[in-house]
């Protein structure tokens, strides 16, 4: 497993679009989440070492933010023809193991990802209500075999703080993990 870390999307970055298919073929879009209180965007994977790391913490802190008014959205841009763990079909079933109870949506192009910049997986993308970029990095310092246990805490920071209508410290940790699977010549600029 390579270390990827995120790219640190710049804040105040409006959140790009998306139009996208989940696993029962519904195209669910941005602006279906116009009305919630912020917006947290999660590229993720199924295969990935450092999402299986964290898989069943974050589907029960991801719930924890719906509740709240955060809408929260998983995009998975791995090259399903290259990793079939990768695959809707696969998707699908990461679902019910995982526990994810928010739209878990496939990018076959691999565009979503390079217009928000994503390198790995998982890498955190957090909203305010306008859909400006308040938050891009880790969920927390856990890593497999680095003996922190899981905890969300950079991440849960952010989410109060945004909830509170607090300000959230721009001196923010990047993601790190595997790196997003880019089909052939669909490298972006910042990959390598």
């Amino acid at each position: 497993m390579t270390q990827t870390p995120s790219t640190m999307l710049p804040l105040g970055t409006p959140a790009p679009d998306f139009s996208l298919p989940d696993t029962q073929g519904r195209v669910v879009n941005r602006d279906d989440f116009s009305g919630a209180r912020g917006l947290l965007v999660i590229f993720l994977c199924n295969h990935c070492p450092y999402v299986i790391h964290i898989r069943s913490l974050l589907a029960e802190f991801a719930t924890a933010c719906q509740a709240k008014g955060i809408a929260v959205v998983g995009i998975n841009s791995n090259d399903a023809d290259r990793y079939p763990a990768d695959s809707p079909a696969r998707m699908a079933e990461e679902i019910r193991n995982a526990g994810y109870r928010f739209p878990y949506l496939y990018d076959p192009d691999q565009t979503v990802a390079r217009a928000y910049r994503a390198a790995c997986t998982p890498d955190f993308f957090l909203f305010d209500h306008l859909q400006q970029l308040i938050y891009r990095g880790q969920f927390d310092s856990s890593r497999p075999g680095n003996g922190v246990p899981v905890s969300g805490d950079s991440l849960q920071a952010a989410c109060d703080a945004l909830l509170s209508g607090e300000p959230i410290s721009p001196d923010q940790t990047p993601s790190m993990g595997c790196n997003i699977k880019w089909k052939p010549g669909n490298e972006p600029d910042y990959f390598g």
